[in-house]
């Protein structure tokens, strides 16, 4: 997969380039191409990152749910980077890598228990604008996640937005990081 970005890569380099590029190699095996766009605004690289480690350490969500939410909002928005990176991240991670492979069509597919459903359906709601949020399904999730989760759940489909939709108009694509992962990450359905 050939990322071809809006923005050329910048040579990445310094102290802190090194440091960047090691810890992508080692975690991702190569270096994100996003990287070298993003290292256009330094403040901004690193204030994503920050944020980026952050939201990773929340831990009021059940994992498989905010991978699942990720996703949905990346599918949704047609981020393959996101995509692609939270299916490896799955992989990595131990989660359900048969149930994060079907996230693209997750209305379709069989292998999601209902809330697991309600949350995806949660994070496309969110994402369209105006946001599409029932009282219904709020109240539903609220009950079955309790307020720490459901807030967890709310502010990661905002990071999920801003991520998702800061690469895909920058032309960051998928690098074929979930080759690792043992299923093909499935194609969002037709319609």
């Amino acid at each position: 997969m050939s990322s071809t970005p809006r923005i050329p890569k910048a040579e990445i380099t310094g102290p802190f380039g090194y440091l960047l590029k090691r810890f992508g190699r080692k975690m991702l095996g190569e270096v994100p191409d996003a990287l070298g766009v993003m290292w256009h605004n330094r403040a901004v690289l690193g204030s994503s990152m920050g944020f980026g480690r952050k939201v990773q350490k929340w831990d009021k969500l059940e994992p498989n749910l905010q991978t699942f939410a990720h996703m949905a909002v990346a599918s949704l928005v047609g981020c393959s980077w996101c995509l692609d990176y939270n299916y490896f991240r799955a992989h990595n991670e131990g989660l359900d890598e048969a149930k994060a492979s079907e996230v693209p069509r997750w209305r379709e597919s069989t292998v999601f228990a209902p809330l697991e459903r309600d949350v995806m359906e949660y994070a496309e709601a969110m994402s369209e604008t105006p946001p599409r949020v029932t009282d219904d399904l709020f109240a539903r999730l609220l009950t079955q996640l309790g307020a720490p989760a459901m807030v967890e759940l709310t502010s990661l489909v905002g990071f999920a937005n801003m991520s998702t939709r800061s690469n895909v108009a920058l032309g960051i694509e998928a690098q074929g990081f979930s080759k690792a992962c043992g299923l093909p990450l499935a194609r969002p359905s037709a319609g």
